[in-house]
């Protein structure tokens, strides 16, 4: 019999790299400083190096508590908050959109396109024609989902026509290319989440937001912390949300093994694409340009409940992100207001997505598992 395949393996990057982790807590608790230290500034420097390497100029990180706080910040730092509207998609984690009203401004979700990223025939449409009774759009969030970049040439070129900030969800995408340049390096500032099951997770909560111009990093570091630039004073209305030393050090060991683990998601990836080949399944559209780290290999299917029921009887765990859309959800629904285009391909979407196995210590076995678990689930 057969173990079980989970979905995700968290726990999986702490065994390999069990001695590393020990040695960098061991450090920190010898170190007899626990709060914005030494190794959050190290992992800020390392981290920004990562995220805007191959020329495009220095970053700047922000280590904070979450990646939600990471997107509310980066908006904050920028100047997006009350009074302004925010386009953004509703195909995503329901942080995206709790970020842009955490953050005080108007969220309005658009459609996604074929590669699930935000649809830049759907923007043009909310800017040439916004809800009414919403406030003036001042940014837009693509969020690169599954690890795959939006288009960002169209993206971009929207935002410059129109005079608009991007603030980049990084969420699911560390370390994803656009015509070779890092993603989270195009927009004005970018938001990360480590939560543990992301490329690059953390054993417990962490984010990082990023940003070229000095000047908004240095803002986000003093609204991280209850907007002090000198300590106990508060030049701004801040927050308390702070990345721990402890987090930080484990954070900076996964950062050495990321382009790696990276690697292999993609050729896991390449191995489901031959071996799920012919079937009648959709799999995972790869946008010209792009270079996905897949933080989830998703394919659509008519009868995805039934197939997820069929796998789990072979011991493959699937998940499902996301079934219900963000603005068909209670706390949203009738609420979020709409882009022009409608939003068909979503509500689509959220009863067809499957996701299956993905994580870099599967073992080859065990997606050769997962492929034949596949071709019988799908010719039953």
């Amino acid at each position: 019999m057969h173990a079980p395949i989970a979905q995700t393996n968290p726990g999986a990057w702490c065994q390999a790299h069990r001695d590393e982790i020990e040695d960098a807590v061991r450090r920190v608790i010898d170190s007899g400083w626990y709060i914005l230290g030494r190794e959050v500034t190290a992992f800020e420097a390392e981290f920004a190096a990562f995220a805007g390497e191959a020329g495009t100029g220095g970053l700047h990180a922000v280590g904070v508590a979450n990646g939600t706080d990471a997107l509310v910040l980066a908006l904050e730092a920028v100047g997006i908050g009350p009074g302004a509207a925010v386009v953004t998609v509703s195909h995503t984690a329901v942080a995206t959109v709790a970020a842009i009203e955490m953050a005080g401004a108007t969220p309005i979700l658009v459609d996604v396109d074929e590669a699930h990223g935000l649809d830049p025939a759907a923007l043009e449409a909310a800017l040439a024609a916004p809800p009414p009774g919403t406030p003036p759009i001042r940014a837009i969030v693509p969020v690169h989902l599954y690890g795959q970049p939006v288009d960002l040439d169209a993206v971009m070129a929207i935002a410059d026509r129109h005079g608009l900030t991007v603030v980049e969800d990084m969420a699911q995408a560390h370390g994803a290319l656009w015509r070779s340049r890092p993603v989270g390096s195009f927009g004005a500032a970018a938001s990360y989440s480590f939560y543990p099951t992301k490329n690059l997770g953390a054993l417990g909560d962490g984010g990082a937001l990023v940003a070229r111009d000095a000047a908004i990093a240095e803002r986000a570091r003093s609204l991280r912390q209850y907007g002090w630039r000198e300590r106990y004073i508060s030049d701004m209305v801040g927050r308390n949300s702070r990345l721990d030393e402890l987090q930080a050090a484990i954070l900076r060991v996964g950062l050495r093994h990321l382009p790696g683990w990276n690697e292999r998601r993609r050729a896991i990836a390449a191995t489901y694409d031959r071996g799920l080949a012919g079937l009648p399944v959709t799999l995972p559209v790869r946008r010209p340009g792009a270079t996905h780290v897949f933080h989830q290999y998703v394919v659509e299917l008519d009868d995805r409940d039934a197939v997820a029921d069929r796998l789990r009887g072979h011991g493959i765990g699937t998940g499902v992100h996301y079934p219900v859309p963000v603005h068909l959800q209670p706390a949203y629904r009738n609420r979020i207001p709409l882009g022009a285009s409608g939003l068909a391909r979503t509500e689509r979407l959220a009863g067809r997505v499957l996701s299956l196995p993905m994580h870099p210590f599967l073992k080859d076995d065990e997606v050769e598992r997962v492929i034949q678990a596949m071709v019988t689930a799908l010719n039953s």
